[in-house]
C-alpha cells in the first residue's frame, strides 16, 4: 500500500498506540500518504458520554499532535487529519459549531448507528429488522449526497440476516448503494480490519455486488494499531479480493491528493 485514509488513534477508546508510532510504522512500510480519520465526537444535548469515539474537549490535543508530526514528518509522508463520522442529520450542526476552528482535511462515513448514541443498536450486530436495513442505506446515500465525506468506509456494515432463505433486501439495499456510489465515480472500501478478523465485512458477496455495478475499491486499513502497515498478508488478501472480482484498485483519494 503505498496510502491509507482510514487510521484511528487512542482517543477513540478502543484502539492502541501513540500518533508518532502509527506514522513511524505507516513509514517503514512504505506508506507515503497517511490520513488520520479518529472517530468524530459529537456533541451531545445531554449528558450522554461515548464509548467508542473521542470527547468534545480532546479535538484540540488530535489536532495539536498532528499537526506538530506532519511537520516533523513533511519529507517522508504526506498526512492529512480527518474524521471518519455518523450521518446524523439532528447533531450535524453542532458537530460543525465544535469543528469550525479547526482544518479538518476531510471525513469518510461509517455509519455505525442509524440514529444518536444510545438510542440505537450498532449496525454491525445482526438484526433481522429490515426497516434498520433501509433507514441505514437511505442515511448513506443521504450523507453522501451531502459532500461532507470522500467515501463510505465498510459500506456493508449494516448486518441485515434476513427473515429467510429467499429474503434478498440485503442485496437488493447493497446494490442501491454500489449503485450511487458508482453515479458519483466514489470507491467503496474493502475493510482490512473486517477481513483480517474475519468480519461480516468485508463479503465476497458485497463485492460480487460492487462487480455487477461497476464499482471500482478503495483499501482501508482501519487500522486500531500501528502493527497493521506491515500485515502484508492482510493488504496481500485484501488486494487478491479486488482482483478476484475485476475491481479496480484507487490508491490515493481523489481531490486530496
Amino acid at each position: 500500500m503505498t496510502a491509507n485514509y482510514h487510521t484511528h488513534t487512542r482517543r477513540c477508546r478502543h484502539a492502541a498506540g501513540e500518533d508518532r508510532e502509527y506514522i513511524e510504522k505507516a513509514i517503514a512500510a512504505g506508506i507515503k500518504v497517511l490520513g488520520f480519520s479518529d472517530h468524530c465526537p459529537w456533541v451531545f444535548p445531554d449528558s450522554h458520554v461515548s464509548g467508542t469515539r473521542m470527547e468534545p474537549s480532546e479535538v484540540e490535543g488530535y489536532f495539536t499532535s498532528l499537526t506538530a508530526l506532519r511537520d516533523e514528518y513533511a519529507s517522508d509522508i504526506k498526512i492529512y487529519i480527518g474524521f471518519e463520522a455518523e450521518y446524523i442529520p439532528e447533531l450535524i450542526e453542532a458537530q460543525d459549531r465544535l469543528l469550525a476552528d479547526y482544518p479538518v482535511d476531510y471525513m469518510i462515513l461509517g455509519q455505525h448507528f442509524t440514529v444518536r448514541e444510545p438510542f440505537g443498536p450498532y449496525t454491525g450486530s445482526p438484526s433481522s429488522d429490515a426497516e434498520e436495513l433501509y433507514r441505514y442505506t437511505d442515511l448513506v446515500i443521504e450523507a453522501m449526497e451531502s459532500g461532507r465525506y470522500k467515501y463510505v468506509a465498510h459500506p456493508d456494515l449494516i448486518n441485515y440476516i434476513g427473515t429467510s432463505p429467499d429474503d434478498d433486501r440485503l442485496e437488493q439495499c447493497l446494490r442501491r448503494i454500489c449503485t450511487y456510489l458508482k453515479e458519483k465515480d466514489v470507491p467503496v472500501e474493502i475493510n482490512m480490519l473486517g477481513v483480517s478478523q474475519g468480519r461480516h465485512y468485508t463479503s465476497e458477496r458485497f463485492l460480487r455486488i460492487a462487480q455487477e455495478c461497476g464499482n471500482s475499491v478503495i483499501i482501508g486499513c482501519d487500522a486500531h494499531d500501528p502493527e497493521v502497515f506491515s500485515d502484508a498478508a492482510n493488504i496481500a488478501k485484501c488486494r487478491a479480493m479486488a482482483e478476484k472480482f475485476g475491481l479496480p484498485l484507487v490508491e490515493r483519494l481523489p481531490g486530496l491528493d
